[in-house]
C-alpha cells in the first residue's frame, strides 16, 4: 500500500490542472482506503484569525478600497492560512472578466470543467449569502478601525504630511494595540471561529474526534471506504484550493492528512511499495530560503530518501540552492533525489537533443556544489559531485494523462521508483572509524554563533552597514507574537531556530571533516564521507533539539515580554530584546566566557561526542 502524508503544505488539488491524487490508477488490491485528519489546535487558528482582522484594520488605517481591506482580511501575510477557503471570495467591485478567447492558451481544462459542475461548487445561492457574509465583515471591521484610528491619529498625528516615519509607525503600532484591547475586535475574531467551526457541519461522512468530553473544536477527522471516487471526493474538503469550492473548504485549518489505500500509478513497471511524506513548500527568494524550515529538515533523519523537486526552466534557484546546502552539511546527500519537472519546456537553438538539454540543468547543480565549497569543506561537496548526476531525474509533460507520457519520462519515472526502493536499504558503513580532538570544537561553536549574531542583527535593524536588509518592524513583532503565543517559532522567513541549526550544522561539518586519525586509512574519499556520514546526521537531529531549547523554552518569557513594548520607540527596544534573547541562546565564546557561553559550548560539545561514540569512532579527552 502507498501512504501519503501531508504535514504541512495541505495543496493536493490543482485547479486547472489535472488533479495528482485521481490522476492516479488504482490497480485491484486487497483493503480499502483510510484517511486521519488532524487539525491545528483552536489556538493556533485564533491566533492566525487575530492577524488577519487586525492586517485588515491596517488596510483602513492606510485609506485603502474596500476591496484591499476584504483582501487583507482573506488572505494571511505568510500566505499559509487562507480565510478565503473557509469564507468564500470577495466578489464585490470586482473587474469584469477579459474574454476568455483574449487569454485562450491551449484546450479547455475538462478536469476542472467537470469538477466545477459537481458538488464541489458553491451553489448560486450559497455564495450570495457567503458574499453578504464577507460584507459584514468588512463593514465591522472598517468600523473598528475608523473609530480607533480617527482617535489615535487625531492625538499623534495631527498634521500627517510633516509628521516623521518614526512617528507614523509608532502611531500605527499604538493603534493595532488598542485593536486588540477592543471587545468589538475580539467578537468579530469569534465570530470568524465560529464559521469555521460550522464547516465541520458541512460533512457528511467519517468521524470527528474531539480534544475532550467539552471541547467543540475538532482534534481528528477519520474515514474509511472501499469506494476511491467516494474517498477522493471526501478528502478533497480537507486538501483543495480549487476556487469554485471556496466557502466549503476546511483546508485552511488542517496539520495534516494521512492517507492509506491502494494507490498505484500506471507507468511504474511493477506495484512500488512506498510511504511518501510531502511537506512544507519553500520559498522563492534568497531572502525566503537562506535556511530550510524545522518542519522539513527534523523529517531527514526518519526517511530513507529525500526528494526535491525543482522546475527545469529555471534550475537550483535560492529555494533548491537551500535544500542543497542543507542536505550537504547534515551528511543526507546519499539520500537525496532531485526530479527536474517543466524538462519539456526547456528550449533553445543551442539545445538541439536529450543529452544537450539534461547537461544544461545539471550544470546549474554543479555551478552551484562549486560555490558551495566556499561555505562546506570540499570532501562533502566533492562527494555529492561524484554522485549527483545519478540522482538526477528529468520530467515533462505531467499536466496531462499519464498513459500519454513520452517513453523518455515514463524510463525516468521507473528510474526514480527504483532509486526509491533501493534507498531503503541501510548503506554500508566502513569499518574505518574518525578520531577527533575536541579542541577544534570551540572555534566551530564561535564561527557558528557569529554568523548566526550578525545575521539577526542586521534583520533587526541594529547593525552598521549590514549586508542583509533590515526587516519590516512589522515582520519582527509578527515573529515575537507567533513565538509567545507558542503557535510556531518560524513566521514566513524569518526562522531562527532553522538559522541556528543550520549554521552550527556547517561548522561541526567542516570540524567533522578532519579528524586527526583513523583506526585505519580510508581507501578513499568516498569510504571516508561515508564513515563520517551517520555521524553528521545525529548531530544534525540533535542540534533541533538544542536550538530549540536555547532559543524559545528558555526565554519563553522573555519573548512574552517583548510584545509589552508599545508606543514611540517600541520596535528598537523590542529589537534590542530580541537581540538580547539571542545572545544568551547563542553566545560567540571568546577567551573569558560567561556561563551561558560555557554552557552552549558544553551543549553542542557534548552531542557532537555522543555521536561520535554512537557510530564507533573517538573523541579525544
Amino acid at each position: 500500500n502507498v501512504v501519503r502524508c501531508f504535514e504541512d503544505d495541505n495543496v493536493i488539488h490543482v485547479a486547472g490542472k489535472v488533479d495528482p491524487i485521481s490522476d492516479i490508477e488504482v490497480i485491484p488490491a486487497e483493503g480499502s482506503f483510510r484517511a486521519v485528519v488532524t487539525f491545528f489546535s483552536e489556538t493556533v487558528i485564533q491566533a492566525n484569525i487575530e492577524d488577519c482582522v487586525t492586517n485588515a484594520c491596517s488596510a483602513v488605517w492606510e485609506r485603502l478600497p474596500e476591496d484591499k481591506v476584504a483582501d487583507r482580511f482573506l488572505h494571511h501575510p505568510d500566505q499559509r492560512f487562507r480565510l478565503s477557503y473557509l469564507l468564500g471570495s470577495w466578489k464585490k467591485n470586482k473587474p469584469a472578466e477579459q474574454a476568455t478567447d483574449d487569454w485562450d492558451f491551449a484546450e479547455p481544462d475538462q478536469a476542472a470543467a467537470a469538477a466545477a459542475s459537481s458538488d464541489e461548487s458553491v451553489s448560486t445561492a450559497d455564495a450570495e449569502k457567503l458574499q453578504a457574509k464577507l460584507e459584514d465583515y468588512v463593514g465591522r471591521i472598517t468600523a473598528l478601525a475608523k473609530s480607533k484610528g480617527e482617535a489615535i491619529a487625531k492625538e499623534l498625528l495631527p498634521d500627517p504630511h510633516s509628521a516623521s516615519v518614526e512617528d507614523r509607525e509608532a502611531a500605527l503600532e499604538i493603534f493595532q494595540s488598542e485593536l486588540f484591547a477592543d471587545e468589538a475586535f475580539h467578537e468579530i475574531v469569534h465570530d470568524v471561529m465560529d464559521d469555521a467551526l460550522h464547516r465541520f457541519d458541512l460533512l457528511d461522512s467519517g468521524e470527528l474526534t474531539h480534544r475532550s468530553s467539552s471541547s467543540k473544536w475538532p482534534l481528528m477527522w477519520t474515514y474509511e471506504t472501499a469506494d476511491r471516487t467516494e474517498f477522493l471526493r471526501q478528502a478533497r474538503w480537507f486538501s483543495s484550493n480549487f476556487a469554485p469550492s471556496f466557502g466549503k473548504l476546511l483546508t485552511p485549518l488542517v496539520d495534516g492528512i494521512r492517507v492509506q489505500g491502494p494507490l498505484f500509478p500506471v507507468f511504474t513497471d511493477h506495484q512500488a511499495k512506498l510511504v511518501l511524506l510531502d511537506g512544507q513548500g519553500l520559498g522563492h527568494t534568497p531572502d525566503s530560503s537562506t535556511s530550510v524550515t524545522t518542519h522539513i529538515t527534523r523529517r531527514f533523519s526518519d526517511v530513507d530518501a529525500i526528494l526535491l523537486v525543482d522546475n527545469a526552466e529555471q534550475p537550483v534557484q535560492a529555494a533548491a540552492q537551500s535544500v542543497l546546502r542543507a542536505v550537504a552539511s547534515s551528511g543526507n546527500y546519499n539520500k537525496l533525489l532531485i526530479a527536474f519537472t517543466h524538462f519539456d519546456q526547456v528550449k533553445g537553438l543551442n539545445l538541439p537533443s536529450y543529452a544537450y538539454k539534461r547537461a544544461h540543468v545539471l550544470a546549474s547543480v554543479h555551478n552551484y556544489l562549486s560555490k558551495l565549497k566556499e561555505v562546506l569543506n570540499g570532501p562533502i561537496v566533492a562527494a555529492m559531485e561524484r554522485t549527483i548526476d545519478e540522482q538526477c531525474f528529468m520530467l515533462g509533460a505531467l499536466d496531462g494523462p499519464l498513459t500519454k507520457l513520452p517513453p523518455g519520462v515514463r524510463a525516468q519515472l521507473n528510474a526514480m521508483v527504483a532509486f526509491l526502493e533501493k534507498s531503503v536499504e541501510p548503506p554500508p558503513i566502513p569499518d574505518a572509524q574518525p578520531t577527533y580532538d575536541p579542541s577544534g570544537l570551540g572555534f566551530a561553536v564561535q564561527r557558528a554563533a557569529d554568523s548566526f549574531q550578525k545575521a539577526w542583527a542586521a534583520r533587526l535593524g541594529l547593525a552598521v552597514g549590514a549586508t542583509l536588509p533590515a526587516e519590516h518592524w512589522s515582520r519582527i513583532k509578527a515573529l515575537n507574537r507567533k513565538i509567545s503565543t507558542e503557535s510556531g517559532v518560524d513566521y514566513d522567513s524569518l526562522r531562527p531556530v532553522a538559522d541556528l541549526v543550520a549554521r552550527i550544522t556547517e561548522e561541526v561539518a567542516n570540524f567533522l571533516d578532519h579528524p586527526v586519525g583513523w583506526t585505519r586509512p580510508p581507501v578513499d574519499d568516498d569510504e571516508a564521507q561515508r564513515a563520517i556520514a551517520p555521524i553528521r546526521q545525529v548531530v544534525f537531529s540533535g542540534l533541533h533539539t538544542l536550538a530549540l531549547h536555547r532559543l524559545i523554552d528558555e526565554h519563553l518569557a522573555d519573548w512574552r515580554r517583548g510584545m509589552d513594548h508599545k508606543g514611540k520607540g517600541s520596535a528598537a527596544r523590542r529589537a534590542v530584546d530580541i537581540r538580547g534573547i539571542y545572545e544568551l541562546a547563542a553566545p560567540i565564546p571568546g577567551t573569558v566566557n560567561s556561563g551561558p557561553a560555557l554552557e552552549f559550548m558544553r551543549g553542542v560539545r557534548d552531542l557532537v561526542r555522543a555521536a561520535v561514540e554512537e557510530n564507533g569512532g573517538t573523541m579525544q579527552p
